[in-house]
């Protein structure tokens, strides 16, 4: 390990370091004693003190000399890591978890982390990730009864505040890459009761399913890959389906604009289009879709553009186990039932089968929001578009 500081120190921890190797820890102690009498504020010498009490057994020791070091600096992740790992050996995995959860809170990134700490971290990340399973475990047993009494309540919030709480899970907030309407409740899957007219649309399943069964028949004319940046863009997490036909679409209506051609391959889901609440946001949707994903492909973890929508989905064409999850919240896909989402939540999706998964999707309002917002944000999307226009300019 690089040390800056007092050459002098360097060097004594070097020739400790040199003692340990040798499988001299007690000449290494005494060396970084005489170390750190010489600069009591050395951080590395502490941390090599606490390796040095380690080898020799005497953990509580080597919890003084990380302590001290900590109270120097809170933030010394070295500092941190170590700690955790001398609670562990002395057995006090509850406590060493939590010491670990903090370094990992602060840990560098990891093109930024040196190969000697891998295997340390991972490390730390198993025990957290084992004692809040445990945690959990625990504190479902104790409320078990409590619950139990409450048979027949709506519990899925409390179940994921439980998980939250313990660990096992994490917090999922609303993050529009665009629009970010505030105050609206970040809920994953929308209530059905809130769309009377869901039946309707899943009455139609087979009527919009034979039309996509004819374009896949057909070869698919006029998908094309779903993610498309051009040249010089930060693909970021969609490196792999960039202008990949893995997750390939047909659009219906884009960006509020009707497809003209694609409806007049699919008139009568159009028709079953127009009879829905669809978006209307001027140059922004509605949005209307076949999205059609390939055997055994996975979409990463993403958020989408504004929390002033909602997205629903009608699983058409299944020939096996595909997945979706949304925050918190997995579930798989059944052909003809339909959810609503709220895609600015952080989901992704699997196609686990052997073959192409197409499902519909299109967008409709947040039905949290009155019709004076809803006006009022369309004509705000519209005037911000306008502030763009090339022509302004």
């Amino acid at each position: 390990m690089a040390v800056e500081g007092n050459p002098s120190v360097q060097q004594s921890i070097a020739a400790a370091l040199a003692a340990l190797q040798r499988g001299d820890a007690r000449g290494a102690l005494a060396m970084l004693l005489e170390a750190e009498r010489s600069d009591p504020a050395d951080l590395h010498v502490k941390l090599h003190l606490a390796l040095a009490h380690r080898v020799l057994g005497d953990f509580p020791a080597a919890l003084r000399a990380l302590d001290a070091a900590l109270a120097i600096d809170p933030y010394f992740f070295l500092a941190l890591l170590s700690k955790g790992a001398v609670l562990e050996r002395m057995g006090q995995m509850r406590f060493a978890a939590d010491i670990y959860q903090s370094a990992l809170k602060i840990a560098p990134r990891p093109e930024n982390t040196a190969p000697s700490l891998d295997a340390p971290i991972r490390r730390a990340r198993e025990v957290v990730a084992a004692q809040a399973e445990a945690l959990a475990e625990y504190l479902r047993e104790q409320v078990e009864g409590l619950r139990t009494s409450h048979a027949g309540e709506p519990l899925a919030r409390f179940d994921e505040c439980l998980e939250i709480y313990a660990g096992t899970k994490r917090v999922h907030n609303a993050v529009p890459v665009q629009l970010h309407v505030p105050r609206l409740p970040a809920i994953p899957f929308f209530d059905r009761d809130l769309f009377p007219w869901l039946p309707r649309l899943e009455a139609a399943t087979e009527t919009i399913r034979a039309e996509l069964v004819a374009l896949l028949e057909a070869g698919m004319p006029g998908f094309a890959p779903y993610v498309a940046y051009p040249p010089g863009t930060p693909v970021n997490q969609w490196s792999e389906l960039n202008h990949s036909r893995s997750w390939s679409s047909l659009w219906l209506w884009r960006d509020g604009v009707r497809q003209v051609e694609a409806m007049d391959r699919c008139p009568r889901t159009t028709e079953v289009l127009a009879d829905m609440p669809l978006a209307d946001q001027p140059g922004f949707a509605p949005t209307a879709l076949f999205s059609a994903l390939a055997p055994r492909t996975r979409i990463p973890p993403h958020t989408g553009s504004t929390n002033a929508r909602l997205v629903v989905h009608l699983p058409l064409v299944l020939p096996g186990p595909a997945r979706f999850r949304v925050g918190n919240d997995t579930r798989a896909w059944r052909t003809g039932e339909a959810w609503v989402f709220d895609d600015t939540i952080e989901h992704e999706a699997w196609n686990d089968a052997d073959e192409t998964r197409v499902i519909l999707i299109f967008d409709i309002w947040n039905p949290l929001l009155s019709q004076a917002e809803r006006e009022l944000i369309s004509a705000l999307l519209k005037a911000r578009n306008d502030w763009y226009d090339p022509s302004r300019n």
